[in-house]
Parts: structure tokens; sequence; C-alpha cells
């Protein structure tokens, strides 16, 4: 006879399991029954990128046309100018944003000045919480031609007004680096608490041995928020023709079309404004597919190179 000592527990049936756990399971069913209704039945509409949708006929009776939506942008004249902007200004974003974000938070973190701390961390959040409307009403204090501060400071020492928001050199500038300063300090949340992770004895050692506050960032901080990074590089990539609708809606205007107008402004024109919604919908699902190979490739390129990846 087999001790007691030495038994193997009998495994729960999966009713038995969630009895035990319901509230683990209720917990989870509640983003699963979400993504069902919002992000998986959805996609039976997705065939409108292969129709002529008329909203009167419905989905399914719209006449098929197969890729022509597909062909249609691609053979645009916009097309290369649209995939320029969008992939610009999403890489410029990630540029920027990313070590400012990491900077930001290992500040924070070495920060040993409490009330200094918070009173950085809160306005450094507080941008990400204003809309863009708001944000463009700022930027336009700032840059008005006629009684920006900025353009009250060049007119001061005797230079020409300059129109920062309706100039295709400046605009890029001001979309990057207006992002910037809206969702750095949010970004920098997801950093921090990598940070807060950290074995605090490592420090105490780096301090034993004598290494300077760089040092210790270097050896000990990069190092253990490296996979947190790359995570975060990796779901940038896969959204980078995604470059915020938002933001350029409130900020573009037409002298900067050129170096403003992105994919998800031309769809808001082709789709909601002259009614071509298998259009759209055709844009949208390009956008979709290729940012899954993108995150695909990403990952399994950053895998072979740091051992770390999203799956």
């Amino acid at each position: 006879m087999q001790s007691v000592a030495t038994a193997k527990p009998t495994p729960l049936s999966l009713r038995r399991r969630i009895k035990r756990y319901k509230s683990v399971y209720i917990l989870a069913s509640l983003s699963f029954i979400y993504f069902i209704i919002f992000k998986y039945i959805p996609i039976w509409n997705a065939q409108i990128a292969f129709r002529d949708f008329q909203a009167l006929s419905g989905v399914v009776k719209s006449p098929w046309v197969g890729l022509k939506n597909f062909s249609d942008f691609v053979n645009s004249y916009y097309f290369w100018e649209l995939i320029r902007n969008t992939v610009f200004y999403s890489i410029g974003k990630m540029v920027f944003s990313v070590p400012a974000a990491v900077f930001l938070a290992i500040a924070l973190y070495e920060c040993r000045v409490y009330w200094l701390r918070k009173t950085v961390q809160t306005m450094a959040y507080l941008p990400h919480f204003l809309s863009w409307v708001i944000m463009y009403a700022i930027l336009l204090a700032i840059l008005s031609p006629s009684n920006g501060i900025l353009n009250d400071i060049i007119k001061a020492f005797g230079g020409e007004p300059v129109s920062f928001m309706t100039d295709t050199r400046y605009f890029p500038w001001i979309v990057i680096l207006s992002d910037m300063w809206k969702e750095t300090g949010w970004s920098a949340i997801i950093f921090l608490a990598a940070l807060m992770g950290i074995d605090p004895t490592l420090f105490e050692a780096a301090g034993v041995e004598g290494a300077s506050a760089w040092q210790r960032v270097r050896y000990i901080t990069l190092p253990a928020i490296q996979p947190v990074l790359v995570m975060v590089i990796l779901l940038r990539l896969g959204t980078v023709l995604d470059a915020g609708f938002n933001q350029i809606f409130m900020l573009y205007s037409l002298p900067v079309y050129s170096v403003a107008d992105i994919i998800d402004t031309w769809i808001y024109r082709q789709g909601l404004l002259e009614f071509r919604f298998g259009l759209a919908t055709a844009v949208g699902l390009f956008k979709g597919v290729f940012g899954m190979i993108l995150l695909m490739l990403s990952n399994k390129l950053i895998k072979r190179y740091t051992e770390t990846g999203l799956y």
C-alpha cells in the first residue's frame, strides 16, 4: 500500500476548480466577454473591406468587389505620402518619448526629496488628462504668430513672427514634441513600477563596492527594466501605423497637409465625409494585418539577440 506521505494529490475536476476559484474566474470572464463583444464579433463586419458597402443593403447584400478597395488605396496618389507621414510620426514619437519616459522614471526613483518627487510626478502626469482640444489651445497661446508667447519673444529681439502651426518645416516637430510633453509622464508609470520591483540589496551592495550613481543606473537599473522596455517598444511597433488621429486632427490644417496627413485622417475624410465605408474598412484591415506581421517579426528578432520578448 502506498504511504500517505508519498501519495500524489488527486487533480481537481474542472467543475471543482471553478467552484473553488470562482472569484478569479468571474474577474477573468469580464475581460473575456469584453473581447468577445467588442473585438471578435465585429470581425464579421470586416468583410465590408471586400464589398461596395451600401447602408440600405446591409453588409451581406452589398456587392462583392474583392480586392478593389485595397487596390484603390495602394494606387492612390497619396499612398506613399500617407505611409511616410504615419511612420515618421510613429517612430519619431517612440524615439523621443520612450527614452524621455525612462529618464523621468529613473529620476523620480533616484530622487530622495519626497515633496520634490511628488510635485514632479503630479506635474508630469497632468498633461495626459488634458484633451487635445485643450492642448491645441495651449499650443496656440504659445505659438500663435500674432500674440503667441514665443513669437512675442522673437519680436522683442527684433525678429519676424513665425507661423509655426502652418509651416511645413516646424509642424512635424510640434507634433512629436507636444506628444512627448503630453504623454511622457504617463508612460513613465510602467517603468517606475518596474523600478519599484528591484531588490534594494543590489543598490546597497553596489554602494558598499563604491559604485557611483551612474554605475548603479547602468549596471542595475537599466538591466532590471530591460524586459519592460522591450515590451513597450514591441507594442509601439505593433501600432506603427497609428500615429495619433486625435492629435493630428486637432493640429493640422490645409497648408501642412503634405507633412501632416496620416492614414487615419485620410480614412476619416474618405470614409465618413465621402461615405466610402468599404475603402475605410479595407485600410483599417490593412493596418491591422501589417501591425500584426511587424509585431511578430520584431518579437522574433529581439528574442534572438536579447532573449526577451512579448511571448
